[in-house]
């Protein structure tokens, strides 16, 4: 090679690295919107949040962003998939692999673990659902940041295992309410209180009272996802605020559970409750509690977190302090003194800022996508095994035990009337005269991706035969 050819090859490669270092230079929140996410006294809008996720779109091969629906007020709802570069380019087939799971009919076990090892985990993480709740769709900002930015080996681990199905659920509450508080001028002078009409259209507070029901567009737009899309086996929730003395609530939840449930749903959701609870204690954030924490159960039907649980995924809710404008831990005796439900509890009466929550909202995350890539094989294949459990069931009779029944009972055969039958189906005659209300409900079972089919024949059945 000449000498004079040779500078100009290095001159080349150079521009080249230069070009390929731009492709990959990824936007932080700071270049974005002038602050980094959690700093006191600043909060992003809508409007901002769905330009920076479209910014990201472009820079990082990581992401994917699609449009799943309108708001109530006709803003675009986006979901932003995030995960490896060579698991984004089979995106089709791993949403394949996760329907055939939750629905687990014509598979065998054998079959099911095959498709559990060829699949990846799917995690659903939202944000924003309160609107006045501005943790939950700020920490959804820093989460699909950090997982398009950083390139530690844990989190190369969760892009390669895990598909992140990241939702802010809220657009309109989110621009009204960000939009108030920065109205001020002076930062001291900026509230979340006051807030002239609802964060939802229709709904208000209520909006996530509504997911039995698909009667909202958001909710409608969240359901196709969660039931008839990606059925991911973890759904998470964000929510505010934790209870006082504390930092966080987080699962697991509170005794008795909902025994309606499959037992599995309970036992997976302890295992990712504990591992949420042992990573913060690892990391040194003290103050998240569990359990006699705080009222949370699993008995709540018609929510975000809860409807999940009867399509056999696991359903997470936290509860964090935390606002824009700093406030104070207060001391309460019963969060002060370690135990089971709150074993590394936090010295009260300090200042606390908005990036501390921000940074505990993370750690949580990382604990979740943590579990699911460690256990990803085991999560696919066990919502399989719940389904085919229901599926065994409905060919069967089954009593389900309740409290009231218990109370009145003797003997384990008056538990077991032919009367307290479990129903393995429901019928909804077609000669009613609302028929048009019947035709709603049953366009509302199959928004929620409940399998409804229509008779073609008619079957009379004795009466003492009958569920």
């Amino acid at each position: 090679m000449s000498r004079a050819i040779r500078p100009l090859l290095i001159f080349v490669a150079l521009l080249w690295l230069a070009a390929v270092q731009a492709q990959t230079k990824i936007t932080t929140p700071k270049e974005q919107f002038g602050f980094n996410i959690g700093d006191d006294y600043v909060l992003v809008n809508y409007t901002q949040y769905a330009d920076y996720l479209k910014k990201l779109d472009r820079e990082s091969d990581r992401l994917t962003v699609q449009e799943i629906g309108k708001s109530s007020e006709d803003r675009t709802m986006y979901l932003a998939i995030v995960t490896s570069p060579e698991n984004q380019k089979k995106l089709a087939r791993y949403k394949e692999i996760s329907e055939r799971l939750a629905h687990a009919e014509g598979l065998t076990d054998d079959q099911a673990r095959t498709l559990a090892d060829e699949g990846k985990a799917v995690v659903w993480i939202n944000g924003g659902i309160h609107a006045t709740e501005v943790l939950g769709s700020h920490q959804l900002i820093e989460n699909i940041y950090q997982l398009v930015s950083r390139t530690d080996a844990e989190t190369l681990r969760f892009l390669n295992d895990v598909i992140i199905l990241n939702c802010l659920v809220n657009p309109d509450g989110m621009e009204l309410v960000s939009n108030w508080y920065m109205k001020e001028r002076d930062p001291l002078r900026r509230t979340l209180n006051g807030i002239p009409r609802l964060y939802n259209k229709y709904a208000g507070h209520d909006d996530n009272r509504d997911f039995y029901m698909s009667a909202l567009a958001e909710t409608d737009a969240i359901n196709r996802v969660l039931f008839r899309d990606w059925f991911p086996q973890i759904v998470y929730d964000h929510h505010q605020t934790g209870p006082a003395g504390a930092v966080m609530f987080s699962p697991p939840f509170r005794d008795p559970f909902n025994y309606f449930l499959d037992p599995m749903a309970i036992t997976l959701l302890d295992e990712v409750g504990a591992a949420m609870h042992s990573r913060f204690v690892v990391e040194g954030k003290p103050g998240v509690t569990s359990r006699s924490g705080a009222n949370y159960s699993t008995w709540w039907n018609g929510g975000l977190r809860t409807s999940p649980y009867f399509h056999n995924q696991i359903g997470l809710l936290t509860e964090t302090i935390g606002s824009p404008t700093p406030i104070d831990i207060p001391f309460v005796p019963d969060k002060a003194l370690p135990k089971t439900d709150t074993p590394f509890p936090i010295d009260p009466q300090q200042k606390w800022r908005f990036r501390q929550s921000i940074e505990y909202s993370i750690t949580a995350n990382r604990a979740v996508l943590d579990y699911a890539s460690r256990n990803k094989d085991r999560i696919l294949f066990d919502i399989y095994r719940m389904g085919r459990n229901s599926i065994e069931r409905g060919s069967r009779d089954t009593w389900t035990v309740t409290p009231r029944r218990l109370r009145t009972a003797k003997t384990r055969d008056e538990l077991r009337t032919p009367a307290a039958r479990d129903a393995r189906g429901y019928v909804i005659p077609a000669d009613q005269p609302d028929f048009l209300t019947a035709t709603k409900f049953a366009n509302a079972l199959i928004k929620n991706g409940v399998t409804v089919l229509r008779a073609t024949t008619v079957r009379f059945i004795r009466p003492d035969r009958m569920l």
